[in-house]
């Protein structure tokens, strides 16, 4: 057997989530590869936006893991060798109707008793924000510390870091099967590689991965779409969402028309280092499928106006379409699975893979390493929380 070939630990996804456990794990000591099937962060990673954010967090568990995952962000700015545009603007949500301002009161006052930097904005706030905004917006909320990156870029920083620390990264290597006995066998397109553990960070791909240990792993692809444009004057500084956004993510009910309800369209709006914006997003279930919609491009294209009236001169530049790791609870998996000693899932993080990325390199870490005390507690991100779901019925 080649040496080179061999690894205490193997991690299956060369996407964000990959490649923050790649550098956690490596900078922890420990022998890793990466298995990738095509290109580095040719999958989710490379078709979403780049925020770090609180702002659309259940209050609680999931804003705690994303303020956690905001101060390793920042940690990161220092120790990775490559730059990732890496800027901590705070973000805002904005609110079309009573009704929405009234939820947003009490989403920041929970917010707000979780220790969180939350404040309610209103119309003159709205209006400082930027001069585009339509007149009609009564107001919103801000939370201070949400963040941004090119995830791109934070992805290809963390695994160059991860390299130098000694990783070993596969591309072109699709796993055909794994074997389990003393340790594990995975059969790819590239060879057999063995490793003590496995990690599958494979995003909407982690079913498959788990099939092949008989691990059933309840993540499905929920289809999203961006919109890349440019206009001559720039139309704000910071990440913006509808307060809707948060409705539409948790499936609740809004007062939009048809076509908007039927896309699960909400706006946002982010814009990037090199003055261009991206304009998002719509939310479907469609299988693996992520051919552009010209439909749900247009329907994104009049929301935004909605709230921007005069983007209506923007220009498109492209728009492309990516998947999201969708779970029933919307909480990713980041566990050990107990039926199947020496793996571990880190998947399912929906549209917060970028949010969440560090966080979970370094849980996973800590749980490889069977550290007892781990940077948030991990019970509510377990495998088997499904498992016992399905039982109780």
């Amino acid at each position: 057997m080649e040496e080179s070939k061999h690894a205490e630990v193997i991690i299956i996804g060369g996407g964000i989530i990959g490649s923050a456990i790649a550098y956690y794990v490596s900078k922890s000591g420990l022998d890793c590869i990466v298995l990738e099937k095509g290109e580095l962060v040719s999958g989710t990673s490379s078709r979403c936006d780049g925020n770090i954010l609180a702002i659309d967090k259940d209050p609680g568990f999931d804003s705690q893991m994303s303020l956690k995952s905001q101060q390793l962000v920042d940690d990161l700015s220092r120790e990775l060798d490559l730059p990732f545009e890496y800027r901590a603007p705070g973000s805002i949500l904005v609110c079309e109707s009573e009704d929405e301002m009234i939820a947003a009161k009490k989403w920041v006052d929970r917010q707000k008793e979780a220790g969180l930097p939350f404040r309610m904005l209103d119309r003159s706030d709205i209006r400082q924000e930027s001069p585009y905004f339509a007149e009609d917006l009564l107001g919103g909320l801000e939370c201070a510390t949400d963040s941004t990156v090119n995830p791109y870029l934070l992805t290809y920083s963390l695994f160059d870091k991860a390299q130098k620390q000694g990783a070993r990264i596969f591309i072109q290597t699709e796993v055909k099967n794994i074997i389990k006995r003393e340790f594990f066998t995975i059969e790819t397109t590239n060879g057999t590689f063995t490793a003590k553990k496995v990690v599958n960070a494979a995003g909407v791909w982690a079913p498959y991965i788990g099939e092949m240990v008989g691990v059933q792993v309840p993540i499905k692809p929920r289809k999203g779409h961006i919109i890349v444009a440019s206009r001559q004057q720039p139309v704000g500084l910071r990440k913006v969402m509808e307060f809707g956004y948060l409705i539409s993510k948790f499936g609740g009910k809004r007062q939009v028309d048809k076509e908007t309800e039927k896309y699960g369209v909400a706006l946002v709006f982010e814009p990037t280092e090199s003055q261009n914006f991206l304009i998002g997003s719509s939310r479907q279930f469609a299988g693996y499928n992520t051919k552009v919609d010209m439909n749900v491009v247009r329907c994104i294209a009049r929301r935004a106006i909605r709230f921007y009236p005069q983007m209506a001169d923007m220009m498109v530049i492209r728009s492309y379409a990516g998947l999201r790791p969708w779970t029933e609870d919307h909480l990713p998996i980041v566990s050990h699975v107990e039926k199947v000693p020496g793996y571990y899932i880190a998947a399912g993080h929906e549209g917060d893979g970028i949010s969440l990325a560090a966080v979970t390199g370094k849980l996973i870490d800590e749980l490889i390493r069977e550290q007892s005390n781990t940077i948030i507690p991990y019970e509510p991100l377990r495998h088997d929380r499904f498992i016992e779901r399905v039982s109780v019925h």
